[in-house]
């Protein structure tokens, strides 16, 4: 089976390298063949592994020993569980998809090998990420998706929007890895090894240890692990305040977006925080702590998404709001259910996402909601696709979005009744936030498929909008203003819809098949740990599970459901039946919506903080440090010393002879008085 575990990462690895080596001489066609090939033997391989990890076999080894360092052996190697093979085959199916409907959506594009390479890289990247069995080789492939999204999210340069955006999401992220980084480093130099198995087998005996902050100032060595190893999750998986990346890197194409905010980058952070449950587990502050900023995540960067019109930036601010109830998850020790979650919205979120493509496609690049309506009868399959990633995401009952949502809220609201800390916070967090959820979702469903049509029907219309689509969408919006609403929509061809509906069918079932097993059976026993006597969610949860079927049919007397229903027909009554009430509000409370559409100012602080802050330092750095320090004391102030001195001596070098004379003999006359008297 070892072989079988390179191959998965490898193959796409292999499809990333050839395409991004030899596409101009290889074309298009075989450029996106050899790296689907590469990928879709990666998902082969990962439901192989699978299945023998469902028959009892774990595997934990080394690949090879990469550094020897004294005692420390830093290594590569796998973990193979239950944990890693179902990210495995969620990562490798998602970015299946992705490949399939970039062909489609990329056709025209100038940079398609470039794309596809890179694509494929991101894929291995993330496999490394969650195979690794150690944190090397995690921070290897922490730091490797890190890299190819800025690739992703810049990958049309020529846009100054896509430029800063990559940069962004880059800076944002180096300061979430920054703690992760320190975190590490404590990890190593208490538990002297990197080996997931070995700190986790060590850390009871490091429980009450402690370590010194500045005198008299002391923390957990658990707690200050586990909150930095948080801080870079922070970055990683957006959550407030270095959230502020995401919805900028929608000025990457529409596939990346599918591709990092589903199943892979955004998603790392919440695998990784899982993953360390041994760890988190022994800190309650840090538990607390990730409560909160989850809570804080899940309902504020949903009320960001009411207001938004671009197409893309909706389901963006939705996948921070989601991130946010998968940590608030984790704050609960609710891991399993974070990481049922993250399964299920993986599905629905690259399901909208690649919809929301098709739906850019038939509209000739246009992203502006209320410059859209009607398309249901003109996309037909991406109308009914969006409907059921929809209705998956506000946690309709018997969709995969209710299981995991559902559970969450019950799992925090136990936290609640046991006293934990910041719980009481979080729960009405994410009840609040089931209400937002729906209401903008339904309010991007019904702007986009329903009501009067707010495009142009006109002569001259670009009879296949598709065919441009990728090309315009490379282009800055100035360019192609004049025709972006003057042709008739028209669905996407089958390289797009296909993902669709192959995205659609877990986004409907999984959840059902998946909950018992997943949640309260073994699944991931010994993948991941929780301390059930102080953290009982996970025991209750199970108690008063009796079936999926039941649990969705209870759910329909529950506050969610009601409060779910209650955003749909509150988004229909604004937006199909009264749109004067949006624009009467938004003038009434122009205080609260200017808020939001500063995006809480966060942007500004971080301009005026960090940016400013940095340029300000560096402007002392270079006035003081530079101009007066380097050049102006040990530059010119040599030079001037050694001038002064000259100008000393040569007073001394008159000319006359009687004075060197003098000079002679008074020297003569103090070297014998020292001669003799000394």
């Amino acid at each position: 089976m070892q072989n079988l575990y390179l191959l998965v990462p490898l193959a796409p690895l292999v499809g990333a390298l050839v395409a991004g080596l030899f596409g101009w001489a290889i074309g298009r066609t075989l450029s996106h063949l050899v790296t689907i090939l590469g990928v879709t033997v990666s998902c082969w391989a990962s439901w192989l592994i699978f299945r023998d990890v469902q028959a009892g076999h774990v595997y934990n080894g080394a690949l090879y020993t990469w550094m020897t360092v004294g005692d420390v052996h830093l290594q590569l190697g796998f973990l193979i569980d239950s944990l890693t093979a179902m990210m495995m085959l969620v990562v490798t199916f998602v970015s299946l998809m992705v490949h399939i409907y970039t062909i489609g959506y990329m056709r025209d594009d100038p940079g398609y090998q470039r794309f596809f390479s890179y694509i494929s890289l991101f894929t291995f990247s993330m496999l490394m990420l969650v195979m690794s069995n150690n944190f090397l080789q995690l921070f290897f492939g922490w730091e490797a998706v890190g890299l190819v999204s800025y690739l992703l999210i810049g990958f049309w340069y020529t846009r100054p929007t896509a430029i800063y955006a990559n940069l962004k999401a880059f800076m944002v992220n180096r300061v979430g890895d920054f703690g992760f980084v320190l975190g590490i480093a404590l990890v190593l130099a208490h538990f002297g090894t990197l080996d997931y198995a070995a700190v986790f087998a060590h850390a009871p005996a490091l429980a009450n240890q402690t370590i010194s902050l500045w005198s008299g100032n002391s923390i957990a060595l658990i707690t200050a692990i586990t909150l930095l190893l948080f801080i870079g999750a922070m970055g990683k998986s957006a959550q407030v305040p270095l959230h502020v990346w995401l919805p900028d890197s929608m000025e990457g194409p529409t596939p990346i977006s599918a591709l990092i905010h589903a199943a892979t980058m955004v998603t790392a952070g919440i695998f990784m925080v899982a993953r360390m449950s041994p760890l988190f587990e022994m800190s309650q502050h840090t538990l607390s702590f990730v409560l909160v900023i989850g809570a804080i995540t899940a309902l504020f960067m949903g009320f960001l998404g009411i207001i938004q019109n671009d197409i893309k930036r909706v389901i963006a601010y939705s996948t921070l709001s989601q991130l946010g109830y998968m940590t608030v998850a984790l704050g609960a020790s609710a891991y399993p259910v974070a990481v049922f979650h993250l399964m299920t919205h993986a599905f629905f979120k690259a399901l909208l996402f690649l919809a929301a493509g098709s739906v850019i496609i038939g509209m000739h690049h246009e992203q502006d909601i209320r410059h859209m309506g009607g398309l249901r009868k003109y996309m037909p399959i991406t109308w009914l696709t969006f409907l059921v990633g929809t209705l998956a995401l506000i946690g309709t009952p018997f969709f995969s979005g209710f299981y995991s949502k559902d559970s969450i809220i019950d799992a925090v609201h136990i936290s609640m009744e046991q006293g934990m800390p910041g719980a009481a916070f979080a729960y009405y967090s994410v009840v609040a936030g089931v209400f937002v959820t729906a209401f903008y979702s339904f309010r991007l469903y019904f702007l986009v498929f329903h009501g009067k049509e707010r495009f142009l029907h006109g002569v001259g219309a670009h009879a296949d909008a598709h065919h441009h689509a990728a090309h315009n969408e490379a282009q800055p919006q100035e360019e192609h203003e004049h025709d972006a609403h003057t042709y008739v929509p028209h669905e996407s061809p089958w390289v797009v819809t296909i993902p669709l509906i192959l995205l659609a069918i877990p986004s409907m079932l999984i959840g059902y098949f998946t909950i018992q097993p997943m949640l309260f059976g073994s699944y991931f026993n010994g993948a991941i740990l929780i301390n059930s006597t102080l953290h009982p969610a996970m025991t209750i949860l199970g108690e008063e599970f009796h079936g999926a079927g039941n649990m969705a049919i209870h759910s329909l007397t529950s506050l969610p459901l009601f409060l779910a229903l209650a955003g749909v027909v509150l988004s229909w009554f604004f937006y199909m039946k009264r749109p004067d009430i949006p624009a009467m509000l938004q003038k009434r409370f122009h205080i609260i919506y200017r808020v939001l559409e500063n995006k809480y100012g966060f942007d500004e602080f971080n301009d005026w903080f960090f940016s400013g802050g940095a340029r300000a330092l560096g402007r002392q750095l270079w006035q003081i440090g530079d101009v007066r320090l380097i050049d102006g004391f040990f530059v010119n102030g040599t030079a001037n010393l050694v001038g002064w001195m000259s100008t000393q001596i040569r007073r001394w070098q008159s000319g006359y002879i009687y004075h060197y004379a003098f000079a002679m003999i008074f020297g003569a006359f103090a070297l014998v008085t020292w001669f003799v008297y000394g």
